[in-house]
């Protein structure tokens, strides 16, 4: 990267930390610099959360977003992306958050995991990765865009680290031999009413494909998926508006509910 785009990733960096802290929204940074590359967007990525991280936070996950054909077609795009997460984002069940504190949030049902083992490499398993999985739970993401729309490419959403704005989780279980993921039936329901459902099959078919497509991720940069960490497979439905002043409850028949509080 030459010294111009070097610069430009620390400029956009920086306007994108100003719109989420101070607002307003900025432009799309496909349609400030078209022809963006993901790798250029994964810069960007990396110097806003190298900035939070001097600031104080700490990494204890990563995120798999738009892996379902829902959020797909919903968001306009035709490959996943992946950001981090950092532990003033992640909150227990029950939690509440503020929609004054965000920009234009919306809310997915996602299974989850925390893994008890390293994953990394070029060749992961599905094998391996259900076998580095210490527990699995449900998870509400909070997603929010620092843009002036939700009218996104892959690039704009991995620069503004996949979305992801908060992520609250639910109880874990262990992943048990006979507990198949991509059989596991999702609803989410809106102030008591169904709003949403989804099989955790719709996922790349299985949320543990997206263990292995973020362990091949991050290993073309010398990183890999670590013990103790998060992971957030995706959404199983199209994402929710979230309002103020409302409670979103997820469920499904084997994991322990989760549920997000609006004030």
């Amino acid at each position: 990267m030459n010294d111009e785009d070097e610069g430009w990733v620390v400029a956009t960096a920086s306007a994108l930390l100003t719109a989420e802290r101070e607002g307003p929204p900025v432009e799309a940074l496909s349609v400030r610099r078209p022809g963006l590359s993901l790798e250029c967007a994964y810069r960007v990525q990396r110097e806003v959360l190298a900035r939070r991280i001097a600031h104080g936070a700490r990494i204890v996950g990563h995120k798999a977003g738009v892996t379902s054909r829902a959020m797909q077609e919903q968001m306009g795009v035709t490959e996943p992306d992946s950001g981090v997460l950092l532990d003033d984002m992640v909150l227990p069940s029950g939690s509440s958050v503020a929609h004054g504190a965000l920009l234009q949030p919306r809310v997915e049902a996602e299974i989850a995991f925390r893994l008890g083992r390293n994953l990394a490499g070029a060749n992961v398993s599905m094998q391996e990765a259900r076998a580095a999985v210490k527990e699995v739970f449900l998870a509400l993401e909070v997603i929010d865009t620092r843009y002036a729309s939700w009218r996104l490419t892959v690039a704009d959403s991995i620069a503004d680290n996949a979305s992801c704005a908060r992520a609250v989780i639910g109880p874990g279980v262990p992943l048990h031999a006979d507990l198949d993921l991509a059989a596991e039936p999702l609803v989410v329901s809106v102030d008591g009413a169904a709003a949403a459902a989804g099989e955790g099959r719709a996922v790349l078919g299985d949320p543990l494909q997206a263990l292995v497509w973020l362990a091949e991720r991050l290993h073309r940069y010398g990183e890999g998926l670590r013990a103790g960490q998060l992971v957030l497979a995706g959404a199983v439905h199209a994402s929710l508006p979230l309002t103020a002043r409302s409670v979103v409850c997820a469920r499904a028949h084997h994991l322990a509910p989760v549920e997000l509080r609006v004030r």
